[in-house]
């Protein structure tokens, strides 16, 4: 696992790398991502890659019920891109 981040417009883009990982590993690791970015990570953003299939309905359902938004999925070169907008309940 790798992640980075880059700005992009004055937002924050984060990157996880979650390649290689079965379920439920990639929505443990995107979890445990957010937590550690903190409250101050309100309104950045999560670029999410994986390899499993089933993260493009895992990671939206989890991130609907902890209140943060999906902006983007897709598949490419069959891997599967997720961009999460994060929404901190302390912001």
């Amino acid at each position: 696992m790798t992640s980075n981040s880059a700005n992009n417009d004055d937002i924050k883009v984060n990157c996880l790398d979650a390649r290689h990982l079965l379920c439920p590993m990639p929505v443990i690791k995107v979890q445990k991502f957010i937590e550690e970015l903190g409250p101050d990570a309100n309104g950045q953003h999560l670029a999410v890659i994986c390899t499993d299939p089933g993260t493009l309905y895992d990671i939206p359902a989890w991130s609907k019920v902890h209140g943060h938004t999906v902006l983007d999925k897709r598949e490419e070169d069959h891997e599967y891109h997720i961009l999460i907008q994060i929404c901190s309940d302390d912001a």
